[in-house]
């Protein structure tokens, strides 16, 4: 599943979730894996929606959107990893995102987290994925605008 580690080779874990500021924080993290040499990991969480939840019909639909996503990231990935020069493995999850990110980085030892930044309006008031990340994470966290 993952490639193999060379000892003293950073690895950096970016989320992605197919969005415009998600996969800002892609490239960014390409781009620095690219310049320190590091490994870098891509995570798509299948996260549940609460809306629709009790619907069969919209849990299907979501889900298989959510299959539909990570099918065009993981592609997209697979080309432009080899022209940047960069070792990448693509990783997805169910469950939350922010459970899914912080249990990944222990798993693999990684050396930074980057996320984009939310644009979601109820964010400001309960905070968002990035905010809980910085708060709580114990490796550092970019978060990309």
């Amino acid at each position: 599943m993952f490639a193999a580690r060379e000892e003293g080779r950073s690895l950096i874990l970016v989320g992605l979730d197919g969005s415009e500021t998600s996969l800002r924080a892609g490239a960014y993290a390409a781009g620095m894996a690219r310049r320190q040499g590091s490994y870098l990991t891509c995570l798509f969480v299948h996260a549940p929606t609460m809306m629709g939840a009790t619907v069969p019909a919209v849990v299907v639909a979501t889900a298989e959107q959510s299959s539909a996503v990570a099918r065009d990231l993981r592609k997209m990935i697979e080309t432009e990893a080899p022209r940047r020069g960069v070792a990448v493995d693509f990783v997805e999850r169910h469950g939350s995102p922010y459970a899914a990110l912080v249990q990944l980085a222990g798993e693999l030892r990684a050396d930074a987290i980057v996320v984009g930044a939310s644009m979601k309006a109820g964010h400001r008031f309960v905070g968002s994925l990035a905010t809980h990340l910085v708060r709580d994470a114990r490796w550092p966290v970019i978060v990309v605008p």
